[in-house]
C-alpha cells in the first residue's frame, strides 16, 4: 500500500510538472521572424518572439596551404527548427536547434530583485533578465562552413551578461537591433549575435499564447529609448517598450 501512494505521488508530481514545446514561427508574417512557446500543465509559461542573425568567423587554409585565413559564416534559424525549453519560478531556459543539432542557440534567463529609484524613493523591485547566451555551432557542417580548417563542434557564449532588464510580470519588446558577442571555444572567436523585432517574456504569463496582461499594459505602457551608432558615426534613437 505504501509503495503503491509513493507511485502515485511520483506520477501527481510528473504530471504537474509536464513541459511541451511548440514552434509557431511559421505563424509569423515576418518570414525572418520566429515564435517560439513553452508551455506547462496545459498553459504557456515562456513566449519569444524575434528574428536574429549570426556572423561566424573560422579558418580556411589559405592557397599556399601554410597559412590560415578568417571567413565568415551569416546564418539565421530556418523554419522548422527545433525547440526544446523549461520554466522555473526564477530560472527558465531556450533551446533552439536546427540542421540535425549541428546549431543549437541557447537563451537563458533569471528574475531577481533589485532596488531602483533614486532621490530617496528608491524601492525594492523584481525583474527579469537574459543571463545567458550560447550557441554551440560545428564547422563541418558543409552548407555554411565552406572548407573550413581542423572542422568540429565549438561553444561560444557570452559572460555576466545582464540584458534586456525588465519588470516581473512585462514583456520587453523592441524593435531595434540588440547586438551580443559570444566568446569561442574556437580559439576565443568573436560571434556576433544580432537579435531584433523582439517580444520576449520568460515568466508570469497570465493566459495561454498571450503575453501578459498584453491589452492593459499596452496603454500604460513603459517607453524609453536605445541610442545606436550606425557605421558612419551618426546616431539614432530606437524606442524599446515594456508591455
Amino acid at each position: 500500500m505504501e509503495l503503491l501512494l509513493l507511485l502515485s505521488s511520483l506520477l501527481v508530481l510528473c504530471v504537474s510538472t509536464e513541459q511541451e514545446v511548440e514552434n509557431l514561427s511559421g505563424l509569423s508574417p515576418n518570414p525572418d521572424r520566429d515564435i517560439f512557446v513553452v508551455r506547462e500543465n496545459g498553459t504557456t509559461c515562456l513566449m519569444a518572439e524575434f528574428a536574429v542573425k549570426f556572423l561566424i568567423p573560422y579558418d580556411v587554409l589559405a592557397l599556399n596551404g601554410i597559412d590560415l585565413i578568417t571567413e565568415q559564416a551569416s546564418m539565421s534559424i530556418p523554419r522548422g527548427a527545433q525547440i526544446a525549453g523549461k520554466c522555473g519560478s526564477s530560472e527558465s531556459e531556450l533551446h533552439i536547434s536546427w540542421l540535425n543539432h549541428a546549431f543549437t542557440f541557447r537563451i537563458f534567463f533569471s528574475k531577481e530583485k533589485r532596488t531602483m529609484g533614486s532621490d530617496g524613493k528608491a524601492k525594492e523591485t523584481e525583474v527579469w533578465k537574459i543571463n545567458k547566451v550560447q550557441l554551440v555551432y560545428d564547422t563541418s557542417e558543409t552548407t555554411h562552413f565552406i572548407n573550413a580548417y581542423n572542422p568540429g563542434k565549438h561553444t561560444a557564449s557570452t559572460h555576466r551578461l545582464s540584458a534586456l532588464v525588465t519588470p516581473a510580470g512585462r514583456s520587453f519588446v523592441c524593435a531595434a537591433q540588440q547586438t551580443l558577442t559570444l566568446i569561442s571555444s574556437d580559439h576565443q572567436k568573436g560571434i556576433t549575435v544580432s537579435i531584433y523585432d523582439i517580444q520576449i517574456q520568460p515568466f508570469d504569463i497570465k493566459s495561454d499564447f498571450v503575453f501578459s496582461e498584453q491589452a492593459e499594459n499596452r496603454n500604460k505602457a513603459s517607453i524609453f529609448s536605445r541610442e545606436q551608432t550606425l557605421e558612419n558615426g551618426a546616431k539614432i534613437i530606437n524606442y524599446c517598450t515594456f508591455l
